[in-house]
């Protein structure tokens, strides 16, 4: 089929979801790949009546911000899509990302922002990965002009919309460099010594996923998570990742038989070390096991909760709720300028973790509570445990539900500090508090670089 070209097509910005945009006679054209400043000959493969989407076929003039990618593994993962913007840019669409969500959402008129916080990393920065097993790989156009066979198993990443199917990963960007090299040793010793790969479709293999997790203390958590039982093959696995990587202090698996991949109604094994793995931020070591949900550039964490504990505010005499609070990092992290604090977790492993984690920091002002959030925060929950005085939330990306923010209105807490990873949904819970709080203070702090991703930071004050 002829397929629309427009030649000479200038890029002029980027949009909320982080794709290139450009205008053509009146109609917005999004464009794969793209940086503002190019001017290039664009293939449209999608179009509609107020818009159309495009791809590349040839770089007219390329913007003086767009760079080389480093991964060979670019444009086909389905990761890191920004590697060819240079990264101050990539900071500033960040930034603006931010300003443009409470402007339009929030119905901020003028939103004063502080510059973004950059990663101090700009690559290796993730603390945890996961990765699949496949009977199925991923091919490639190179796999491809090559004669690859597409039944050949895979360890590595799902494709964007294709989740049978697995690119296998030579070397990521993302993590340390000894994640690349426990993954290719896993499957080159699962290639030797004729494992089975996982298939979706028929629901049969024994290799079925691999988490690494590691913190900046040195210290690596390896799960296996077998599809099938076998004993002799599956300590045959393990027992080589012990002999050859004695940096795993914690080696773990479970077996996970069910049609989904989610890991957390299941029970883990230790095979060797400890059942946890440390991080430290400041002075406190918080204790991460195999579910526990800590963010995943560590280094960033800490610029991230040093802000939210500057825009708390606290003097040692206030009550704080800490609403999301995961393993309990943040409540713990400010629990010393506190009176006291009540963490909110829905999941119950966390809560044990954050327990755990303010007995290991002789943290004696905690409590914490498991529980779906809408349900917990009630008016006699605040009875029972006092009113906030200064509450910190840390939703998931959908943000808070009607209920929580209802809540969040009737506790009159002098101060709210909104942690968010979608500027979105923040900006929408925002307008609904409106009424109530006003914002005062805008914080963006960038955890994901070569990602349209940014978390923020919002200060509300009662009025």
């Amino acid at each position: 089929m002829n397929k629309k070209v427009i030649e000479n097509l200038q890029v002029i910005d980027i949009a909320d979801e982080g794709r290139a945009v450009a205008k053509h006679e009146q109609m917005v054209v999004f464009i794969d790949a793209a940086v503002p400043g190019d001017v290039a000959d664009v293939e449209i493969y999608k179009q509609k009546k107020s818009y159309a989407e495009g791809r590349i076929i040839k770089l007219v003039k390329p913007s003086e911000h767009r760079t080389e990618p480093f991964c060979s593994h670019f444009g086909v993962c389905g990761g890191c899509k920004w590697q060819y913007m240079d990264y101050k840019m990539q900071l500033h669409y960040k930034q603006k990302q931010v300003s443009e969500a409470m402007k339009r959402i929030a119905k901020i008129e003028n939103p004063v922002l502080s510059p973004i916080i950059g990663s101090v990393n700009e690559t290796f920065y993730r603390n945890k990965l996961e990765f699949t097993f496949s009977n199925k790989r991923w091919l490639t156009v190179d796999d491809m002009k090559k004669g690859v066979n597409d039944l050949e198993p895979a360890l590595g990443y799902h494709i964007p919309g294709r989740y049978d199917k697995v690119l296998p990963i030579e070397k990521c960007y993302l993590q340390d460099d000894l994640s690349n090299q426990i993954r290719n040793f896993v499957f080159q010793y699962c290639m030797k010594n004729n494992f089975t790969f996982f298939d979706l479709k028929k629901q049969e293999g024994m290799m079925r996923n691999m988490i690494i997790r590691n913190t900046t203390l040195g210290e690596w958590m390896v799960i296996m998570i077998f599809k099938e039982d076998d004993k002799g093959k599956r300590e045959s696995l393990l027992n080589a990742l012990k002999e050859n990587f004695p940096q795993i202090t914690s080696l773990m698996y479970n077996i996970n038989q069910k049609r989904n991949d989610s890991i957390y109604d299941l029970d883990f094994t230790l095979h060797s070390g400890k059942p946890f793995i440390t991080e430290q931020m400041e002075d406190l070591k918080f204790r991460i096991g195999p579910k526990s949900f800590f963010q995943t550039n560590s280094i960033q964490a800490l610029e991230l909760y040093k802000v939210a504990r500057d825009y708390a505010q606290l003097t040692g005499e206030e009550i704080v709720y800490d609403l999301y609070t995961g393993t309990g990092t943040i409540a713990n992290f400010v629990a010393r300028n506190a009176s006291k604090v009540v963490g909110v977790e829905y999941v119950a492993e966390a809560i044990e973790d954050a327990k755990i984690n303010s007995q290991e920091n002789n943290i004696s002002n905690t409590s914490f509570y498991a529980g779906d959030m809408k349900d917990m925060l009630t008016t006699s929950f605040y009875e029972t445990n006092g009113y906030p005085d200064v509450i910190i939330t840390d939703p998931p990306r959908a943000g808070m539900h009607e209920k929580v923010v209802a809540m969040l209105n009737q506790s009159n807490a002098k101060r709210i500090v909104y942690v968010s990873c979608n500027a979105a949904t923040q900006a929408r819970d925002l307008a609904l508090m409106a009424e109530k709080y006003v914002v005062t203070k805008i914080q963006p702090v960038d955890m994901f670089p070569h990602t349209h991703h940014v978390e923020n930071v919002v200060l509300l004050e009662l009025k």
